[in-house]
């Protein structure tokens, strides 16, 4: 399921479409409440017109995260996330890597939690696979209301 970037998933991963999949790597970080977030997920996915194939989220640390941001993209800086499309919308098929240290720091510089600051990663994440970008202003206002509204979505879910 992850073409040739990530063999060492594919052992673990399901055949077929509509799955979503938390793992983690190097970190001991593990997602709570995993069949609500999917269910969220999956919402956004179809309110916004797309089809879910295959989602897989790893959650890592900074040095994986980094390495990765070298490795495949050239970037030498940190992230919080990087999100390997492996086809473009409306269908959703991706690995996306979130650092949770990245997350943690974040959350203390936008005074906001820490659950809650994770959310909004991941479901930003989600939205750039929906085909929302971020480059110019206005893209990046159309994002953050997207976001703004996924987590209200998700606020009302729980």
């Amino acid at each position: 399921m992850t073409e040739d970037f990530f063999p060492e998933f594919d052992d673990i991963l399901e055949e077929g479409g509509d799955t979503i999949q938390f793992f983690s790597e190097e970190t001991d970080f593990n997602l709570g409440n995993q069949a609500a977030i999917s269910d969220w997920i999956k919402k956004i996915i179809s309110k916004e017109n797309n089809s879910l194939r295959q989602l897989n989220f790893i959650l890592c640390n900074d040095e994986y995260l980094h390495k990765m941001n070298v490795e495949y993209l050239n970037h030498d800086t940190l992230t919080d996330i990087i999100t390997f499309p492996y086809c473009d919308p409306p269908v959703v098929h991706s690995d996306i890597f979130i650092s949770v240290e990245r997350v943690e720091d974040n959350a203390k510089i936008f005074n906001t939690s820490f659950n809650n600051e994770l959310h909004r990663v991941i479901i930003h994440g989600v939205l750039h696979l929906c085909g929302y970008g971020d480059k110019t202003e206005e893209e990046q206002k159309i994002m953050k209301e997207k976001e703004d509204e996924a987590l209200l979505l998700l606020k009302h879910h729980k």
